[in-house]
């Protein structure tokens, strides 16, 4: 049970993940100009949460960030692969950039947020 509950929420947040790349490109509301801001912060925002929760599954070890890390860009990779397959969508490698903004941000916030506990105790 322990596993489980280390490892749900990674495989959820990569369900989540999977089930918007599967969405063709004429089910996607457009936002207009704020259209590019908001899907891309989604992006970094999906794979930050992504990070965090491999993190959870790796017993909040943050010395293994670097795997983490190259765990969550290899799942953008696949996610965009599998986003060449959708109607209208695409794979760009600038997602994949993206999303490894996002995954990078979400752990030198557990990083920090770790420091901080820490120190204060």
């Amino acid at each position: 049970m322990k596993k489980l509950t280390r490892y749900a929420p990674a495989l959820l947040m990569m369900l989540i993940i999977f089930g918007f790349s599967a969405t063709p490109s004429s089910g996607l509301p457009s936002f207009d100009a704020a259209d590019f801001i908001i899907k891309k912060s989604a992006h970094m925002l999906g794979y930050a949460l992504l990070a965090l929760s491999y993190l959870r599954a790796f017993d909040g070890d943050i010395s293994k960030w670097k795997l983490i890390w190259l765990l969550a860009i290899l799942y953008a990779a696949s996610d965009e692969f599998h986003q060449s397959f959708v109607a209208g969508r695409g794979a760009t490698v600038m997602d994949v950039g993206i999303d490894a903004i996002g995954a990078g941000l979400g752990l030198l916030w557990a990083a920090r947020r770790k420091k901080e506990l820490t120190q204060s105790h």
